[in-house]
């Protein structure tokens, strides 16, 4: 088991090795879904974003070999200390207790930290991780520790031993003997994958396109990884320079051991240990025979491995001693499952139909029912295809269902399938009125100031999401040169459909409310200047394929009212959105925080949630759910109603719509459009959120933008990521030099360091109180280096840091001004921060206060 602490930390080179090469059993542990983190292919944030990544993440996974668990601690953006982190994750326990629930569940014989938990970790978030690790191993071990998990029926469980990484740096590929007890070469060639263990993990890492990842590669040849032995329970297995040659030297990983690890109770099961002897002898027959050789070998370790089970949960054993063996059988009952169905050919599918059947075709996404809702009946069409040469009894087909859930009809044909042939059975079922929804299982009510999740199922805890809400299962017999055996296959439901790209794909069958309800936009900034009146849009889709009405009114502030007062709703057709534009007289306004509510009443229910599917091509697929709900921010901003603004977006954020929102006139300039874009026409240019990074245009046209400063223009260049490329290409008027200096603590004072400059005066006044509520972090990606052109004009630091004053830089330019922040105005905006609205749209205005 592995502990990281955010999607892309793994070590997937070491991971692949151990779970492809070694057949090591390997479960990830991530903290956090990397939800505080930059998105570079996109401009979803905050909790959305780590739908996104944990999607990523898991289609990484599938290469690397491993399972993957999460704990319900948020990432809220870098930090530079553990205990900074562990200040925000509200201590320790929090996330050990996550840590602890899954070493309990899984039972590792062998933890491994990513990290050092030192500072040559960076990350905060990284030396947490890997402290966390170091206390969990003992920890999970001991019943009064978490004690309401031994109240749930889990037991403890003791590790044998303890690794961590970061012992030489990361990619180094030589390390003093003194610092590594292991070094795993992930650079070996594995003749099945056709490549090394690195190269497949990287064509895994791949799926993490939002974290940058999505190009790539890794040369043929050696590539080594270090770990470090930091505690154990095994007699030493260190050879005469104090190294191993595997994470499980000195453990006794034989079948046989697993009787040996019950101690003295073994005699309670005295036909345990010739059983699992038995057993790996007919693995080793298997292994590396073709098809027909294998079967009979794997036909007999279903049939062993069932009875052992069996005997083992009718023994005397003691509920710790039980337990241990049980997961270890349970595991490979799975596994030898899934491998006696490979070699014979038996597949299954379980895919929902029109009620035209299963001979009507794949529909087109639109038409496809990927998600039902209560009240809602469909059919479910189950196919076994028997590839074997023999004929297979049918013992049971069914569906694995909710409770609450009925089947209206089902229908199996036959009770025997023979050799080359299909059985069918076909099912129509009823969603209850109360089903549970296919959503993420944790959430939080404030993602810009909340660090910890909200678990709102407990069962699902540590889960990347919830399991698929109907699987299929068919139990079936065959003999092979032997007894009567059985064996079973699962398949969760899915709706086939043809996608954009003219191929047919599927997706796991969802439960979804009856309408999906959002206010668009989510949040609001109104000046209290210019906002008596403003428009809020309100998105209703429809999930159901009947002709349905309903009522769609806001909540509102008191003394607000809206335009009209309710809207009357009827949708015809699944799937058909409409929206409602509502326009909304404010009263009263003084610079706070308030709500904006929309309510669908239809039926008798009421409905004030919407949700969106997070997918790409590439990835699996989940909803992610928000409340109907628009947070309004009241700002006290002046605003230049008569300047023009031009923003070119970089790698996406919502700035431009707080802009419109309180009042600026802005036009997104599409960066494709820059070389032909009459840039005169603008008063202000804005180069959004890593511009250079992500737009080639961008960079092709530095010059027209300089030009464009020189004529009188004022130029506002946003932070970028890729330093050495920033630096290289020399898009700065006068010579300066991006670095990677942030400031991550949110709260920390920050100086006016030219308190007479007209930024800080045109159009608002900005004073110290205007950096109060910033959320996540102060800035990132500072200038170090700038000519005397340029003057700073703020200064910050984190705690026991030195000042850093590259976070806001101003340089006069022929007849114009160029400014370069690096203050992360992405984050606050679209948060509301008054202080920081305020700043912004001073920027902005700076060169033409008239």
């Amino acid at each position: 088991m592995q502990v990281v602490a955010h999607p892309d930390d793994e070590d997937g080179g070491m991971l692949t090795l151990e779970a492809r090469g070694r057949g090591v059993s390997t479960l990830l542990m991530t903290l956090n879904r990397g939800e505080g983190g930059q998105n570079k292919i996109g401009s979803n944030l905050s909790d959305v974003l780590g739908v996104l990544r944990a999607e990523e993440l898991l289609a990484s996974d599938q290469y690397y070999g491993a399972q993957e668990r999460f704990s319900r601690v948020a990432d809220f953006g870098f930090s530079k200390s553990a205990e900074e982190t562990f200040a925000k994750w509200g201590g320790h326990d929090v996330a050990l207790g996550d840590m602890v629930r899954v070493i309990r569940t899984f039972r590792p014989d062998v933890l491994v930290a990513r990290f050092s938990g030192t500072s040559r970790d960076g990350h905060g978030h990284h030396q947490a991780s890997a402290i966390l690790a170091k206390e969990a191993f003992r920890a999970a071990a001991d019943p009064k520790r978490f004690p309401e998990q031994i109240a749930q029926g889990l037991q403890p469980w003791q590790a044998k031993k303890l690794y961590i990484g970061n012992v030489c740096g990361f990619g180094a590929m030589t390390c003093p003997d003194a610092d590594w007890t292991l070094k795993l070469n992930t650079g070996e060639r594995n003749a099945e994958l056709g490549m090394s263990y690195i190269q497949f993990a990287m064509q895994g890492l791949r799926h993490q396109m939002s974290q940058g990842a999505a190009n790539g590669t890794v040369d043929p040849g050696d590539r080594f990884t270090f770990y470090r032995l930091v505690d154990s329970l095994v007699p030493s297995a260190l050879d005469k320079n104090e190294h191993e040659k595997s994470f499980f030297d000195g453990i006794d990983t034989t079948w046989a051991e697993l009787a040996g690890r019950l101690g003295t109770e073994e005699r309670k099961v005295p036909h345990l240990r010739p059983e699992l002897t038995e057993i790996a002898k007919h693995i080793a027959e298997a292994k590396g025979n073709d098809v027909a050789i294998a079967a009979a070998p794997l036909v007999k370790v279903v049939a062993e491995l069932n009875r052992a089970n069996s005997e083992l949960r009718a023994s005397a054993l003691s509920a710790a001693a039980k337990v241990d063996v049980l997961t270890r059988i349970a595991e490979k009952r799975q596994q030898a499952e899934t491998a006696l169905n490979l070699v014979l050919g038996v597949n299954m599918t379980a895919d929902v139909t029109s009620d035209g059947g299963r001979d009507v075709g794949v529909p087109k996404e639109a038409d496809a029912l990927t998600t039902v809702s209560p009240g809602q009946e469909f059919l479910v069409a189950v196919t076994l295809h028997n590839g074997s040469k023999q004929t297979l009894g049918i013992d049971d087909i069914k569906l694995e269902v909710p409770s609450g859930w009925t089947t209206v009809e089902g229908k199996t044909k036959p009770l025997t399938v023979n050799a080359g042939k299909d059985v069918h059975a076909d099912f129509r079922l009823r969603v209850p009125k109360n089903a549970a929804y296919t959503r993420p299982y944790w959430h939080r009510d404030d993602p810009d100031r909340e660090s910890i999740n909200h678990i709102d199922d407990e069962r699902y805890a540590t889960l990347p999401f919830p399991p698929p809400a109907l699987r299929a299962r068919v139990e079936y017999s065959l003999s092979e040169g032997g007894p009567k055996i059985r064996n079973g296959i699962t398949a969760v439901v899915v709706t086939p459909f043809v996608g954009d790209s003219g191929k047919t794909e599927e997706r796991p069958l969802a439960v979804v409310p009856a309408f999906s309800v959002m206010l668009e936009p989510g949040t609001q900034v109104i000046s209290t200047h210019n906002g008596s009146t403003s428009n809020v849009t309100v998105g209703v889709t429809s999930n159901l394929t009947r002709e349905v009405h309903g009522i769609l009114r806001l909540e509102l502030p008191a003394g607000w009212r809206s335009e009209p007062e309710q809207f009357t709703l009827k949708s015809n057709r699944r799937g058909e959105k409409q929206d409602f534009q509502f326009k909304v007289f404010t009263s009263g306004l003084q610079e706070g925080r308030t709500t904006v509510q929309a309510t669908l009443e239809s039926e008798g229910e009421k409905h004030a949630e919407g949700y969106t599917l997070v997918t790409r091509e590439d990835l699996g697929s989940f909803y992610y759910y928000q409340p109907a709900r628009q947070r309004v921010s009241i700002v006290d901003v002046q605003v230049p109603h008569d300047l023009k603004i031009g923003y070119i977006m970089g790698a996406g954020d919502d700035i431009p719509t707080v802009l419109k929102q309180v009042g600026m006139d802005v036009t997104v300039i599409s960066p494709e459009k820059l070389a032909t874009e009459d840039l005169s026409t603008y008063g202000t240019i804005v180069l959004g959120i890593r511009a250079y990074d992500t737009q080639k245009d961008i960079a092709a046209n530095n010059k027209k933008l300089l030009d464009f400063v020189s004529a009188g223009g004022t130029l506002v260049a946003q932070y970028n990521a890729g330093v050495a490329d920033f630096n290289a290409g020399k898009f700065t008027p006068y010579p300066a030099e991006l670095s990677r200096a942030r400031v991550s603590v949110e709260e920390s004072p920050v100086e006016i360091l030219a308190p007479d400059d007209s930024i800080f005066h045109y159009p608002n006044t900005i004073t110290a109180h205007d950096f109060d509520g910033w959320v996540q972090e102060r800035g990132l990606y500072f200038m170090d280096k700038w000519d005397e052109h340029f003057t700073p004009l703020l200064s910050c630091h984190d705690p026991g840091e030195d000042a850093q004053k590259g976070g806001l830089l101003r340089a006069q330019y022929g007849k114009g001004t160029y400014i370069y922040t690096g203050y992360a105005f992405f984050r606050q905006l679209p948060a509301g921060v008054p202080g920081a609205v305020r700043l912004y749209v001073n920027l902005l205005s700076t060169g033409h206060n008239k």
